[in-house]
């Protein structure tokens, strides 16, 4: 390797050591704050979040307003909403956004930011909390915090030492920490999850089965007292591969598919007998099912284990709710 290539190489490793060191010292500092910490993961988890009074505000300018925004992005992930307020629009009608009931969450390693000093005043007299994450606690924005968290005296990655790099880094995994305990505190479900993930591999893997199965006029139910006849008839109306039987109050006694269908008139009888035959001794009965609060993927797993390409979907009392159909989610890009 040319000596070029080998200076590059140990720089870039230098950088990861040094950034890495530094987030590794900072879960040892959070030792010596452990009652700032715990307060901040309170205040966060008491205020804002699903029917909580307020919401987290997180503020920074620059590189740290960043990292604040990223931050921001990771709670509202996890259940607990909120919105970035820049420092310098706050001073001119944006701290309007901004209520008694909500935690402000504000990065700044200097704790000196200007713009972020220049607003302390206006959200006291609002009456919010605010949660400092700062380099040190001995600073403007630490001195008039409610809740202070040191990131401690860091080293920057820059070669001038001057660039933001460790100092992000350190807020931005402290921030995620903060995050993540909240999220675990709550006992956050994937369930919940998904409900802010909808679309990706990621929301699909955590959709339920409520989410995309076929409902009404698509599912194509029919008593277990019809014949097969009916059954076609209803397949066809819902544009199905297959019939749900149900009792009289709807709940599920089995599938009739186009494959019993093909089974049914290759056994040499007469197809005008085989049509006028009751769909229960042809149907699978009972048959495999799914709740409808079920993730899609413990469907889709039963369906690939078992063969089958449609799926009833029932609520916990049996009643027939919607229909799981391997065709559809294919060409909506759930199945690959």
């Amino acid at each position: 390797m040319p000596d070029r290539d080998v200076d590059v190489l140990a720089s870039v490793q230098a950088v990861l050591r040094q950034e890495g060191e530094a987030v590794v010292a900072l879960a040892g500092l959070m030792a010596g704050q452990a009652a700032a910490v715990i307060r901040a993961v309170g205040l966060i988890s008491d205020q804002c979040g699903d029917g909580r009074p307020g919401r987290l505000v997180a503020t920074g300018v620059g590189k740290a307003g960043i990292i604040a925004r990223k931050v921001l992005a990771t709670f509202a992930s996890t259940g607990t909403p909120g919105l970035f307020l820049h420092p310098a629009e706050a001073r001119h009608g944006d701290l309007g956004m901004v209520q008694a009931a909500d935690v402000v969450l504000a990065f700044s390693n200097s704790g000196a930011s200007e713009e972020i000093v220049a607003i302390l005043p206006s959200l006291k007299l609002i009456g919010c909390a605010v949660i400092a994450l700062v380099g040190t606690t001995d600073s403007p924005l630490g001195r008039h915090a409610d809740v202070v968290l040191s990131i401690g005296k860091v080293v920057e990655a820059c070669p001038l030492g001057l660039a933001p790099s460790t100092s992000t880094t350190a807020m931005l995994a402290l921030g995620d920490a903060l995050a993540l305990t909240v999220q675990r505190r709550r006992r956050f479900t994937p369930e919940a999850y998904a409900r802010y993930h909808p679309g990706g591999a990621l929301g699909r893997r955590l959709m339920t089965c409520r989410e995309v199965m076929r409902t009404g006029e698509r599912v194509a139910a029919v008593p277990a007292t019809a014949t097969i006849a009916d059954c076609i008839q209803a397949i066809t109306r819902a544009r199905s591969g297959s019939a749900v039987l149900v009792d009289a109050a709807g709940g599920l006694v089995g599938i009739f598919t186009d494959g019993d269908l093909r089974r049914a008139l290759t056994k040499g009888r007469d197809p005008g007998v085989v049509l006028a035959a009751a769909v229960a001794t042809h149907a699978t009965v009972p048959c495999r099912s799914v709740r409808a609060d079920e993730l899609l993927t413990v469907a889709l797993r039963l369906c690939g284990e078992k063969k089958i390409h449609e799926l009833p979907v029932i609520e916990a009392s049996g009643l027939v709710v919607g229909l799981l159909d391997l065709k559809d989610l294919s060409e909506r890009g759930f199945v690959s």
